[in-house]
């Protein structure tokens, strides 16, 4: 029985330290819990208290600042924190008794959580010289770097917040952002599709991912992207401008109109994306020769910006061309049009004359070529009509050319046909050849004289 009591009092003493021990570390994790157990209501009463009886004698007294500031933290009291963390900062400076780099780095996250940048950037600058691999403030400076538009800057502190964190999407978004403001489209587009997959809702992301694509020659993806935002309400006609951009370019003159058509819908769009869009659809359906609604565009814009871009000399010209079918026939219409108004015109070129065409050859879309019989009353000689497609300068080369083409055909006389104008080089070429030069005001009478004779012949049927 004596053997047994040591073994048994050994067993009570052992229980009774487990227990003390449970009860020990349950009270450790209550103390060291979540900040929202620590502050109770309570608890807040009392520190608030303590708090402020000891500022009222001693203003920069550390432990209040530091009690006021980690429950203004706590409770996300913003306005509060920013005072206490930035008086805890001043007051702090060299003491080893303050933890220097949680007041400035917490002043500044206060400050950015209030939208003052500025002096968000002062306490994160100071915080970073004291500790340098956190992620907050590595993140919160990149994305002030960013604000301020210093990119290099920004992309440096935002990497280094992705080695710590490297599936935070503010980061990736952020830095990909930046690295396409720095033309660096290839690492913007790996950082883009990293942060869209963690946010696929990122639209803006999608959309600069949608413009590396098209910076690095990626076509069909940029268009994939832009033409499923033709339809958000922001992004939509920016999108439209680049969709249709890309079908222009690739002649597809159809969709391009379509894209820019979709992009127009758009409400309370910005007035610079609403005058390109109208300008590049302008162009769109100056392809398609749909000249009257090109016209029309081009007006819009002209009233909204004057001399936005070409848009005057643009209007120079296509107003006449819309208000003269003729004349847009021999600019801009198909070849087999444009053949068909140039036999019209040698055929009346001489009034009562007899004229029977030989020949008729084209180069390109440059210019016709009719070789014609003409037998007057007076004379007959073979003659060599050249139409050229142009409204600008036609120099000497063209009419040495023209020579050239005369003297093979052994043609008697030639005559060179511009909507445009000839260069005084050219003029002076012709002086001693059997070449007259023609400019768009004689070929305007002519293109007038076909309607007159249409009419005449009309009017006698």
């Amino acid at each position: 029985m004596q053997s047994v009591l040591p073994i048994a009092v050994a067993v009570v003493i052992l229980l009774a330290f487990a227990l003390l021990l449970i009860v020990f570390t349950s009270a450790r994790k209550t103390q060291n819990g979540g900040r929202g157990k620590k502050f109770k209501t309570r608890d807040r009463a009392q520190i608030l208290k303590e708090a402020n009886r000891k500022l009222a004698s001693n203003p920069k007294d550390l432990d209040a600042l530091t009690s006021l500031g980690d429950l203004a933290w706590e409770e996300k009291d913003w306005e509060r924190a920013l005072k206490n963390y930035e008086a805890l900062a001043e007051a702090g400076a060299g003491n080893t008794d303050v933890d220097e780099f949680m007041a400035n780095s917490r002043y500044g996250i206060a400050a950015l959580r209030l939208n003052r940048f500025e002096e968000g950037y002062k306490g994160l600058i100071v915080a970073r010289t004291i500790k340098q691999d956190d992620f907050e403030v590595n993140f919160n400076l990149g994305f002030l770097e960013f604000q301020r538009k210093a990119y290099e800057k920004a992309a440096t502190l935002l990497r280094q917040a992705i080695q710590v964190n490297p599936e935070h999407a503010p980061s990736l978004r952020y830095l990909g952002h930046a690295n396409f403001k720095v033309k660096n489209y290839k690492d913007a587009l790996s950082m883009l599709r990293r942060a869209i997959d963690l946010e696929p809702d990122d639209k803006e992301s999608l959309f600069a991912a949608g413009e590396c694509y098209y910076e690095l020659g990626n076509l069909d993806q940029a268009l994939k992207i832009f033409t499923h935002l033709r339809a958000d309400p922001q992004l939509g006609p920016s999108a439209a401008l680049f969709a249709g951009t890309v079908h222009l370019n690739q002649k597809l003159f159809d969709r391009a109109i379509a894209d820019f058509e979709i992009g127009l819908r758009h409400q309370n769009t910005r007035i610079e994306t609403v005058v390109e869009l109208k300008y590049r659809l302008s162009a769109a359906y100056l392809k398609t020769q749909d000249i009257g609604k090109a016209v029309a565009l081009l007006n819009d814009v002209q009233s909204l910006y004057p001399n936005y871009k070409d848009v005057p000399a643009l209007l120079g010209k296509y107003k006449e061309l819309n208000s003269n079918r003729n004349l847009q026939t021999f600019l801009l219409g198909s070849t087999s049009d444009f053949v068909t108004l140039c036999r019209k015109i040698s055929l009346m070129f001489f009034p009562k004359a007899k004229v029977k065409i030989t020949d008729i050859s084209v180069q390109g879309n440059d210019w016709a070529d009719v070789l014609a019989e003409v037998e007057t009353t007076k004379w007959s000689d073979l003659i060599l009509f050249r139409f050229i497609r142009s409204q600008g300068n036609v120099g000497e080369l063209a009419v040495r050319d023209f020579h050239a083409r005369v003297k093979d055909l052994k043609a008697g006389k030639g005559y060179c046909i511009t909507a445009g104008a000839f260069s005084d080089e050219a003029k002076r070429f012709v002086e001693a050849r059997l070449i007259d030069l023609i400019e768009k005001d004689t070929l305007m009478g002519l293109l007038n004289t076909i309607d007159s004779r249409a009419k005449g012949l009309l009017a006698e049927s």
